[in-house]
């Protein structure tokens, strides 16, 4: 979004305003963008798979995000990465070696090979060899090495609510076939994070990496016929505030990336409980020092040495005395330019003197020994000589430097053709050339003179209206600034255009210089096909006009606009009592008055100059902006309904029984990372109480670690009796292929 316009504030009491904006405030608050998270060498967990029996189940939280994984006895997962692998040829050791997880972020070149084993943006694999590395990592990390090269534990995974059955079979296949697992157990993330919390009836909302849930739940057992998903999560919320930083700073000199704004989001953004109310208001100055988060990328500030007064001061006393030796060096060589000109003068009279008793051809001698064709140019050349002399004189002692000019004779112009010699013919010609030079200047001055008469009698008229009709002579005042504005802004306009080629100017402008030769615009020109009589035509040389400032500019476009408009403006001041000092443009234009500074640049005055500031992000209405659309998905052009409605809809409409709705109200379950922004859970209570009948009791919870509690639930139903008959055996998968899968009530296939 490159931003060419910019709205400012009105305020009412603008001394008021004026006092805040410019009042002295701290130095701001900085936060530093974060590296890419590489962590360096990390020691495997010892001891699990010694533990561990062939009963023991190894749990595998399959995030888009992080994936976790650890033993069923486990209380937390004991590793836990990114979903990402970075392969490559390594030349050095002519190898393909592969990076997972962190350490795929371990220098540029890992980093430019990075692959994500899902799609982006959702839960659903899908690229299964990263899939495989990842795995491969996970077991390897477990401490997991089987002299057959099989896992030899039951494996518990979870999934996303309404999985392709494409992408289970897959991972089913890939279990038993690659690794041999004697039996494994799929099951819904949020339902395990449900269970861990001892939830029974309620409602499970889920906002996760890449998508939100809302799913029933009635006496343990999900009613996923009801469940529905909205399509946004963290990974779309950074993307989202991604876009917006890159539409905000398009020349920004640092390079934004995915897990820099991961963090901004987790770090900066909070739910506001009053949007609408909050966003209108969130660039007020009053306080914006504390809502703008400065976010400091790595910058190399260019290092300026400063001067000390005393040295300043040398330096401005060295400015002063070499003007004054140039002041007298231009004036000693005027002096000895005058001395040679009056020299040349004496000398050229002698000349004229001498001529006068001569014969035709001494004359011709002597003129062509100082290069003089006839009498005529050495008398021009003396008439020259003193207008130049008494210039420079009247110039040296201040008189004034537009002296009379004196009509001059012309005596050939009155004898006819037939009269005169060659030489005499051309001498009329020069006459002719020199009356007619005369002539333009005489009409220029008087041009000038009726033009100063002119805008006398304009002003004198504009008085009068001023005095007989203010209220129509402000109206028209006020009209011709709207109009100058109007213009300045069509000319800074092309102005941008004609810098970007993609605009419609410059596209303009090179059709103009590639049809310049052509007499058929549009016609491909062949080499030696006609003659370039381009410039025959003083038409033609209009186009270079065209080329420097667009096809629609006229002579008009070349007047100070700013000088017009600060007229204007002037007479508004001493003539309208509604029109003041805030209200000019150049007022307007200063960065306290400018609502677009306040968004790009926080309160405080930027420095161009500064490397540092450069180098800044401004992040305040973003905050507030990206996690609210999981409320307002519109916002994003996301054409959903948001949460409150979803989850309205899912009680009233997927629920049949009012006993069922008021068990499912009594128990409003959050889990997922994406519920962790800092008043969540009080605007969903709230805007649910509006949206739902007044009698309706609304309980809200959330789980006591939304990003861990899946995993853990998952390994306590593990460890529990409750698992036995839902794994799904090595046995009964040879038998009844990979789409075969066993219902139970964590799962997308629940039981009866």
């Amino acid at each position: 979004m490159t931003i060419t316009s910019a709205q400012y504030i009105n305020h009412g009491s603008s001394a008021n305003h004026s006092d805040i904006r410019l009042s002295p405030k701290p130095p701001p608050r900085v936060w530093n963008s974060i590296e890419p998270p590489f962590k360096g060498y990390q020691s495997p967990p010892l001891g699990g798979y010694v533990q561990s029996s062939r009963k023991t189940a190894v749990v595998i939280d399959n995030g888009a995000s992080l994936l976790r994984a650890g033993w069923s006895f486990d209380k937390s997962p004991r590793i836990s990465f990114p979903a990402t692998v970075a392969r490559y040829r390594d030349r050095k050791i002519n190898r393909t070696v592969s990076y997972v997880g962190y350490n795929a972020y371990a220098d540029a070149t890992t980093r430019g090979q990075i692959r994500n084993a899902f799609e982006p943006g959702t839960s659903i694999v899908g690229n299964w060899d990263v899939m495989e590395g990842l795995l491969d990592y996970t077991f390897a990390s477990l401490g997991i090495t089987a002299e057959d090269g099989g896992v030899g534990r039951p494996i518990v995974m979870t999934e996303p609510v309404a999985n392709l059955g494409y992408s289970r079979k897959t991972m089913t296949e890939l279990l038993f076939e690659c690794y041999s697992a004697p039996s494994i157990s799929f099951g819904i993330d949020s339902l395990f994070s449900y269970r861990f919390n001892k939830g029974r009836h309620g409602l499970v909302v889920s906002s996760s990496h890449t998508a939100t849930h809302l799913i029933p739940v009635l006496d343990s057992k999900p009613v996923l016929s009801s469940a529905t998903r909205l399509n946004w999560g963290g990974f779309h919320g950074a993307d989202y505030l991604l876009k917006l930083l890159k539409l905000k700073y398009p020349t920004f000199p640092g390079k934004l990336t995915e897990y820099q704004t991961e963090d901004m989001v987790r770090s900066h953004c909070y739910i506001s409980q009053d949007y609408d109310r909050e966003v209108a208001s969130f660039l007020e100055w009053s306080g914006l020092e504390d809502r703008d988060h400065v976010i400091q990328y790595p910058f190399t500030e260019q290092v300026i040495i400063e001067k000390s007064e005393e040295e300043l001061a040398r330096i401005a006393e060295r400015k002063r005395e070499g003007g004054r030796r140039l002041q007298e060096q231009a004036a000693k060589m005027r002096l000895e330019k005058l001395v040679r000109k009056e020299q040349t003068l004496e000398y050229y009279k002698s000349l004229q003197e001498q001529l006068a008793n001569q014969t035709k051809k001494e004359i011709k001698r002597l003129l062509d020994e100082d290069e003089f064709k006839d009498e005529a140019q050495l008398e021009r050349t003396i008439q020259d000589l003193e207008k130049s002399i008494r210039k420079a004189r009247n110039k040296d002692v201040g008189g004034p430097e537009n002296i009379e000019e004196v009509e001059p004779s012309y005596p050939l112009l009155d004898i006819a053709d037939e009269n005169l010699d060659e030489a005499g013919l051309k001498e009329k010609r020069h006459q002719r050339l020199m009356k007619s030079g005369y002539e333009a200047r005489v009409r220029a001055k008087v041009e000038k003179e009726l033009e100063k008469a002119r805008i006398a009698e304009q002003e004198r008229l504009d008085n009068e209206r001023r005095e007989t009709d203010i209220d129509g002579w402000l109206e028209e005042r006020r009209a011709a600034r709207l109009t100058l504005l109007q213009r300045i802004k069509e000319r800074d306009r092309l102005k941008a255009d004609l810098g970007n080629r993609k605009s419609l100017a410059s596209q303009i402008r090179m059709k103009t210089l590639a049809n310049l030769a052509s007499d058929q615009p549009g016609k491909k020109r062949r080499r030696g096909g006609d003659d370039d009589n381009f410039g025959a035509n003083d038409d033609d040389w209009g186009v270079y006009r065209t080329v420097a400032t667009g096809e629609h500019s006229d002579d008009e476009e070349e007047e100070d606009l700013g000088a017009g408009l600060k007229g204007v403006e002037a007479q508004l001041l001493k003539y309208d009592p509604s029109f003041n000092e805030n209200n000019t443009l150049e007022a307007q234009s200063d960065w306290t008055q400018s609502l677009v500074h306040a968004f790009l640049r926080g309160p405080r005055p930027f420095d161009p100059e500064s490397q540092q500031e450069a180098h800044q992000i401004h992040l305040n209405v973003e905050r507030i902006r990206v996690p609210e659309v999981v409320f307002q998905p519109s916002i994003a052009g996301l054409d959903q309904a948001g949460i409150v409605e979803i989850a309205a809809g899912v009680i009233n409409h997927g629920l049949a029984k009012q006993q069922d709705q008021i068990s499912v109200l009594g128990d409003i379950f959050l889990t997922g990372g994406n519920t962790l922004f800092t008043g969540f859970d009080e605007r969903l209570k709230r805007e649910l109480r509006a949206a739902l009948p007044i009698e309706a009791p609304i309980k809200l919870r959330k789980a006591k670690d939304p990003i861990l509690d899946a995993w853990r639930g998952a390994a306590q139903w593990a460890a529990g009796a409750e698992s036995n008959q839902r794994f799904v055996t090595r046995e009964e998968y040879q038998e009844k292929g990979s789409e075969y899968m066993k219902e139970h009530n964590l799962g997308n296939a629940t039981a009866a």
